[in-house]
């Protein structure tokens, strides 16, 4: 018999704490209600609740925390972290591991879509005229001897993210985890729409998936090897002086591995490379197919824009579930970080506004304390701050910051 975890009271000390925190999570809020309920697997409540976990690890990744010990002494010294994450029975470090490790994952799943979803209509599309645009690559993320399921090579761990990256908005959309050593290829069916129009790399080219992605009503523009044989079937005009020197409608490949679908083949150059980029899609021209690819850049820029500032590869778990969990968590993070900055500053994230953000939630958070007990808060950059506690004052360097 299971029972479902204990409803939440208002989440009023959050914003009394920390107005900037509350409302960078105030979306977030918005969404618990509507998502499946954790239930407990026993008789006995969930103390420890979704709402907390996810909470938690949201704070986790504002404050860029490399460890989960961090976070752990964090709620014991941090008013805000406390009250985020730690419920009026208490909370162990074993039910925060066992949380991350083996609960939580659906209703992760649905907040992101949601969120996903909520994001998007608030921006702008740009280049609606050039359809729907994702971009999907894979990211390896270090992994630990321990973590026997992300195999690698025979010395070392790695496991791997896969995302869908909507190129239209500037947003992760959908994410798959695997072993390091899978390959990227089968994972474009999962992450791209019917409709979409996937921008890959050269690592993605594989023929027989070409046809099959045009069979499921999928679309592409990739990068293939300078290499690749083709056969042409026709010749088609393009721009000149725009660094285009090719441009033909063609069938990829030798006899032996020839696509059964017609494609149109594009050979430009850019900054002294060479580039053959291969489409399915007949309505655009050989510029707009160039500029499309160029857009691939964004997903490579996020990857490395949220892996260090968001430390979301900084693991708290070691198990596959635990991983995922936490790189959903991460992506989350983000979508609240676009809401916020684009209410607050009509701009995208950026890491003088993410510094800015943790400035004040330290200074509203720790101001409080001071000013309660009418001691001085001092904050200087890199972030130092000096809190009042019971038995004098507790120091914080700028490790978290």
């Amino acid at each position: 018999m299971s029972t479902p975890s204990p409803p939440m009271l208002p989440f009023n000390e959050t914003s009394t704490l920390s107005p900037s925190f509350a409302s960078l999570i105030a979306p977030l809020e918005g969404q618990l209600p509507h998502i499946t309920p954790l239930e407990s697997k026993s008789n006995r409540p969930l103390r420890f609740s979704f709402d907390y976990q996810i909470r938690a690890l949201i704070y986790y990744h504002t404050e860029a925390f490399t460890s989960a010990q961090d976070l752990l002494q964090a709620a014991a010294n941090d008013p805000l972290a406390h009250a985020l994450m730690v419920p009026e029975e208490g909370l162990g470090e074993s039910t925060f591991y066992e949380a991350n490790q083996s609960r939580g994952l659906v209703q992760m799943i649905e907040l992101m879509d949601r969120l996903s979803r909520k994001v998007a209509k608030r921006l702008k599309i740009a280049f609606p005229e050039l359809g729907r645009l994702k971009a999907i690559d894979g990211s390896l993320i270090e992994a630990t001897l321990s973590m026997d399921w992300a195999d690698y090579t025979t010395t070392t761990n790695k496991a791997k993210a896969h995302m869908g990256f909507d190129l239209n908005r500037g947003l992760p959309s959908k994410l798959e985890l695997s072993d390091g050593k899978a390959g990227e290829r089968p994972f474009v069916s999962t992450l791209l729409d019917r409709d979409e129009t996937a921008v890959l790399d050269r690592g993605y080219q594989d023929h027989r998936r070409f046809d099959t992605w045009i069979d499921e009503g999928k679309h592409f523009v990739a990068r293939v090897k300078n290499n690749t044989r083709y056969q042409i079937i026709e010749e088609l005009p393009f721009e000149k002086g725009s660094g285009i020197f090719f441009f033909a409608k063609v069938h990829l490949g030798d006899e032996a591995h020839r696509t059964q679908h017609e494609l149109y083949l594009l050979g430009f150059r850019c900054r002294g490379k060479r580039y053959l980029v291969v489409t399915d899609r007949a309505d655009l021209t050989a510029v707009e197919i160039a500029f499309i690819f160029s857009l691939r850049w964004q997903i490579e820029t996020f990857f490395a824009w949220w892996k260090q500032h968001l430390k979301v590869y900084h693991l708290i778990s070691r198990n596959e579930h635990g991983v995922l969990l936490q790189l959903l968590a991460g992506l989350i993070t983000y979508l609240l970080l676009v809401l916020y900055f684009e209410v607050e500053y009509d701009e995208r994230p950026s890491i003088a506004r993410l510094r800015q953000l943790r400035w004040q939630m330290r200074q509203e958070v720790f101001g409080q304390q001071a000013a309660r007990q009418n001691v001085p808060i001092v904050v200087i950059l890199p972030l130092v701050w000096v809190v009042p506690t019971a038995g004098g004052p507790w120091v914080r360097g700028p490790s978290n910051s």
